[in-house]
Parts: C-alpha cells; sequence; structure tokens
C-alpha cells in the first residue's frame, strides 16, 4: 500500500522519525564524490550514507578496515558539496572510535566540522554504548549499525546471515533498545532474518533501515556501485540491480578507443 509523502525541502533526523511515524518508506544510497551525490540528491533520496565501503568500492581493498578518519572526511566533504535536499550520514571508519570514547567524540567533532556531514554511524551496541552516549553528549547525531558488521569480518571470519540463533538475535533486540535508549535517531540492520528486522522495527520507535534484512522495515539502502550495476562480480540476493552500467560504460568507452584509433573522433563539428 502507497503512502502519501510528505514534500521536505530538507531531510533532517527529525523528517525520518517522521517518516516512520506516518509509514512512508525512508530510501537511502551510498555516494562517495562530488558529481554521484549531486546526481542521487536530486533523484529524491532521503539519505546519502557515506560509506566505509568507500574502502572497497573507490580504493580496491577487500575490506572497510583500511580506509582512514582522513580518507573519510574527504570523501564525506566532496558529497556534502554536491548535497541539497539529503541528510548525509558518515561512517566511523574502523579504528577511530572503538578503543576510547573521548576518541570516538574527536573523530566525530572532525568529521562534523572538516566534512559538514550531519551525523555519524558507528557500527556495534552494547560494547560501544559509552563512545556513543559520549558522541550524543556533543550534539552530534548518531545512526547505529547491527547484525552484520562488516569492521568486525575478521572476528566473524565470513559474511553470511548474522543472528540465526536464538542467543544472537535476542542480543540484537536488546542491543537495538538500548541503542533507542541512550539517543540514537536512527538504525541500520545488516544482513539478518527478515522476521527477526521486522521484530527489530516494530520494538523500537527509531527508523530501522534494512540491507538484506527484508521489507519489514522502515527503509533500505544499498551501495550505489551496486544497484547500479557498475559492480559486476557481487550478486548477493538482496541486490537489486536498477541498471547495467558496467556493461554501458565499457560500451562507450570501447567505442570512444575505436573512434579515436580510426579519426573518427574528433570530426568537423567537433573542432575548433
Amino acid at each position: 500500500m502507497s503512502v502519501a509523502k510528505k514534500d521536505y525541502k530538507r531531510i533532517t533526523t527529525k523528517s525520518l522519525i517522521e517518516m516512520k511515524s506516518n509509514g512512508e518508506k525512508i530510501s537511502m544510497l551510498t555516494a562517495y564524490d562530488f558529481s554521484m551525490a549531486t546526481i542521487v540528491d536530486q533523484a529524491g533520496i532521503d539519505v546519502i550514507l557515506v560509506g566505509d565501503s568507500a574502502s572497497n568500492v573507490m580504493a580496491g581493498h577487500e575490506t572497510t578496515l583500511p580506509i582512514t578518519l582522513d580518507q573519510m572526511i574527504y570523501h564525506a566533504a566532496s558529497v556534502v558539496r554536491g548535497t541539497n535536499r539529503a541528510l548525509v550520514v558518515v561512517d566511523l571508519p574502523f579504528g577511530s572510535y572503538q578503543s576510547d570514547p573521548k576518541e570516538a567524540l574527536r573523530s566525530s567533532i572532525r568529521i562534523m566540522k572538516e566534512s559538514g556531514g550531519h551525523a555519524v554511524k558507528l557500527e556495534g551496541g552494547r560494547e560501544i554504548k559509552d563512545s556513543i552516549k559520549k558522541i550524543l553528549h556533543a550534539g552530534i547525531p548518531v545512526m547505529g549499525h547491527l547484525g552484520l558488521t562488516p569492521q568486525s569480518i575478521y572476528k566473524f571470519g565470513t559474511y553470511t546471515v548474522r543472528a540465526k540463533e536464538d542467543d544472537e538475535a535476542e542480543k540484537l533486540l536488546e542491543d537495538a533498545k538500548m541503542l533507542e535508549r541512550v539517543g540514537c535517531f536512527a538504525l541500520v540492520l545488516e544482513k539478518i532474518p527478515a522476521q527477526l528486522a521486522q521484530r527489530v522495527a516494530k520494538s523500537v520507535s527509531i527508523p530501522v533501515i534494512g540491507i538484506g534484512a527484508g521489507g519489514g522495515v522502515d527503509g533500505q539502502v544499498l551501495v550505489i556501485h551496486d544497484m547500479l550495476g557498475m559492480n559486476n562480480e557481487f550478486n548477493p540476493r538482496f541486490l537489486r540491480r536498477y541498471a547495467n552500467l558496467y556493461e554501458t560504460m565499457t560500451s562507450a568507452i570501447a567505442q570512444y578507443v575505436d573512434d579515436v584509433k580510426t579519426s573518427d573522433f574528433p570530426n568537423e563539428k567537433e573542432q575548433y
């Protein structure tokens, strides 16, 4: 059933909570640079996530762990300059918040001051509660992230679905409630059973955004390179490709190469 959408000139953390209350689904995509952020924003996205997935899709690393705080700030600042409507959420990278709440606050302040982002996102539950509280006490909005937490990939040893067992599922539910209690404005659930995700979404008043967590949550997020088909080697069950830019772009570039080699480009109309 479709829900009438409110026309927001600028999305805020309050807007997302209103959307959940009104039954309006929240759309969220990643972006890492000015040009892509401009396109995503003008298309009407609600939230842009400057994800540490930049480590994978922009830098070619196997995991999200190598990306630095300075690099995240660079990407976030580029995105903010291309955004007029969407809420911009920035991932705190691995190593910038886990060890010490004071370090978590310093990292968050740098992101907010140097990039102009609107909120930060952290992976984890009760184990990072003190860091989250420290950041929130400084007036910085925090989005939580539970389920599959890619920064902990070497702990898990796999990217398979999380919280399939009762004990882990109950811990995740309690962590979600804790994140709401301490003041997080929203929560991402990654790669968990759909029934559990729906249960979490109904148990908290803050918006729950899913990736590989079914349709019973309050919104969805995907990596832009995946949903546009720029990355043709990544094919999880939860991914829907809305374009095949890999094929389109390689075909266009191959045609350009051929046109240059055959002196077809530039023609007389394309020179001064």
